[in-house]
């Protein structure tokens, strides 16, 4: 317990020297999805600091203009967002919950990961280019069964409580999210909002997918590609890591979260089959399938397939 104090008592003091967002690189996904696993993988020679979940404004004040899981179309130039997620992504904020995990005294690049901010991607490629993107994908089932388990609430109706993201791509599928009759059901619908619409605004260019399936049954394959994309070296190390639960798995592991098919004993054929057609109405059975492992090419035909402009959307820097 003393060294965890300690450690805790230390993680504020760091200097991080270089507040050029682009030496950010931005880890999404949503909750349960493997991004904490992904960030100790990609600072597995600890040459990041470490930035967890910023935008929560439960537990970052400088947040507290922003909803849990908020949506801001790309033309959105209030300064109110611009300045606070220019703090985050520069390095300016300082906050324990943020700091929890940093362990670095000296840094001048940030990893900062978040499971709120699928809604926020494309509003951050317009307004902050240059900064390297990064979105994990999990079976919806295996993240509506990992929620579960463990007593997470949905947000489901905060999330449509959003007139711009429901005119903006949310409007075809109002009714049957809104009739939604399940805790089951809120979760996958919640997982098909927050990765359609990331999916439906970036190009391939614009974002690393990774596919927690795929990274767990390929790593070899995985890894190199991941590290390519954020030009950084990598050694064996980041197998290391990946072959162990992350801190909050360690806390929190659920059945099935640690292989690609854990999940179908829990879930049950009924509600996989009730999964299936709700991905169907957004277009992501094209990802995930009746199959066990994913469709990336799938995923990144959705992105070539968006229309040449969604509403709201700019070009870079523009």
């Amino acid at each position: 317990m003393g060294g965890r104090v300690l450690e805790r008592l230390l993680a504020p003091l760091y200097l991080d020297s270089n507040r050029d967002h682009r030496r950010s690189v931005f880890i999404a996904g949503s909750g349960r999805s493997g991004t904490t696993w992904v960030s100790e993988a990609v600072n597995h020679r600890r040459e990041y600091r470490l930035v967890f979940e910023p935008f929560n404004p439960e537990r970052v004040p400088l947040c507290r203009n922003f909803r849990r899981k908020q949506y801001l179309r790309p033309d959105d130039r209030r300064e109110e967002y611009l300045d606070t997620a220019w703090t985050i992504l520069s390095g300016g904020l300082r906050s324990p919950w943020t700091d929890r995990f940093h362990r670095r005294f000296i840094v001048r690049r940030r990893l900062i990961k978040d499971i709120r901010a699928n809604l926020l991607l494309g509003w951050m490629r317009a307004n902050f280019p240059g900064m390297p993107i990064v979105l994990i994908l999990r079976h919806p089932c295996a993240v509506a069964a990992s929620k579960l388990a463990l007593g997470w609430q949905d947000n489901l109706a905060a999330v449509m409580d959003q007139e711009d993201l429901i005119e903006d791509h949310i409007r075809p599928f109002e009714a049957e999210i809104r009739a939604a009759s399940t805790d089951f059901e809120c979760h996958v619908f919640l997982w098909c909002i927050e990765n359609y619409v990331p999916l439906r605004q970036l190009s391939p260019d614009d974002v690393h997918l990774i596919f927690y399936e795929e990274l767990l049954a390929h790593p070899e394959k995985e890894v190199p590609r991941l590290f390519s994309f954020l030009g950084r070296n990598f050694d064996d190390r980041v197998y290391e890591t990946l072959d162990r639960p992350s801190p909050l798995s360690r806390r929190g592991t659920t059945p099935g979260d640690l292989t690609p098919d854990g999940w179908r004993g829990v879930v049950g054929p009924a509600r996989t089959k009730r999964a299936a057609q709700i991905l169907s109405l957004f277009g992501l059975d094209r990802i995930y399938g009746e199959g066990l492992m994913p469709d990336p090419e799938g995923a990144h035909a959705m992105m070539r397939d968006r229309e040449d402009k969604v509403p709201g959307e700019v070009q870079e820097g523009g």
